[in-house]
């Protein structure tokens, strides 16, 4: 699906190819005080390539990369353009279970496109809002600056709300366990690793992207300062949650191996309490003539309080090592 806009100072308006013409021509005029915005959605990839190379001044290994179904976030800064491939979050994902949709753009002065291969609420959102207020977004690069801030928000957003659901699992660690809170904690922590991978991509991207506008004096290097600064943030933050979580899986594995200890000491307490005494039952449940207070009449009570007496005695001793 190709969608056509045609950006003016005060209007814009919807249409198909005819706006590309009228861009063209007024390009050719030199009286260009419009911008194009072709939106790309599920288009067959050869027919799309073929139209972008004709119509574009693009570069064709930037343009073939975006096509591709998977591939990190990256950048290329042309004298022309500008390319940018991005990972947002789709529109299901609110938590580390999470999953992204390829969004590349390619913005010039005088045009902007944008290719996503699923639907995209804020991409629409923005489309909505050019036609809306026309004039809250100057140009192509404003699109694309607050397209990269939405981007680092979602990502940080996540970021912020896994903080307060770990500060509640950190006290029902200490006051229940069990897989499933085990479960939960490896499942941050995978989805850490990937949001980490994702977002140190981001800190290279922006980081290079804003050296080179600096170097082009192009004055929308300090937007993506700010950009830059978000990713490196939050980047951070995934990297202390890892720390963290990792920290909690390590307390919980510690208090259940303590609490295995404590039973397995129980279990020993009351092993060698009863060996002693079971050996006593087995010796004089022997069938022979001669043995010690056989046919003594108070034979069975001595035998009791000597049993007794062994339990006392090596409750005694547990007590003193500390072990009760």
């Amino acid at each position: 699906m190709m969608q056509f806009m045609l950006c003016g100072p005060q209007s814009c308006q919807l249409g198909g190819e005819e706006l590309l013409a009228q861009w063209k021509a007024a390009g050719e005029t030199e009286k260009q005080d419009s911008w194009l915005w072709l939106d790309l959605y599920d288009e067959d990839e050869a027919s799309e390539r073929s139209f972008l190379l004709q119509h574009f001044a693009l570069d064709e290994t930037a343009v073939i990369e975006a096509q591709r179904q998977r591939h990190p976030p990256s950048y290329e800064v042309c004298e022309e353009s500008l390319y940018l491939l991005l990972k947002p979050l789709d529109a299901e994902s609110h938590s580390l279970d999470f999953n992204t949709l390829q969004l590349a753009l390619f913005a010039g002065d005088d045009f902007l496109i944008t290719r996503h291969s699923r639907h995209s609420p804020y991409l629409a959102h923005l489309w909505n809002s050019m036609q809306q207020q026309p004039h809250e977004m100057q140009g192509p690069m404003d699109i694309v600056i607050a397209m990269s801030k939405r981007v680092a928000e979602r990502y940080g957003q996540v970021l912020l709300d896994l903080e307060q659901r770990l500060d509640v699992i950190e006290d029902e660690l200490f006051e229940r366990s069990g897989d499933k809170l085990m479960k939960e904690l490896v499942g941050y922590n995978t989805g850490l690793r990937k949001m980490h991978r994702i977002l140190t991509y981001y800190v290279n991207v922006y980081d290079g992207l804003r050296n080179d506008l600096l170097k082009q004096k192009n004055p929308q290097h300090a937007a993506f300062d700010e950009v830059y600064t978000l990713v490196e943030r939050f980047n951070s933050l995934s990297t202390l949650y890892q720390n963290v979580i990792t920290d909690l899986i390590e307390a919980y594995i510690s208090l259940n191996g303590h609490r295995l200890n404590q039973i397995m000491k129980v279990l020993t307490v009351v092993t060698v309490i009863f060996v002693p005494l079971t050996l006593l039952v087995g010796i004089y449940g022997m069938n022979f003539e001669n043995m010690p207070e056989l046919k003594s009449e108070n034979g069975y009570y001595i035998l009791l309080s000597a049993m007794s007496g062994i339990a006392v005695m090596m409750l005694y001793l547990f007590r003193r090592v500390r072990w009760l």
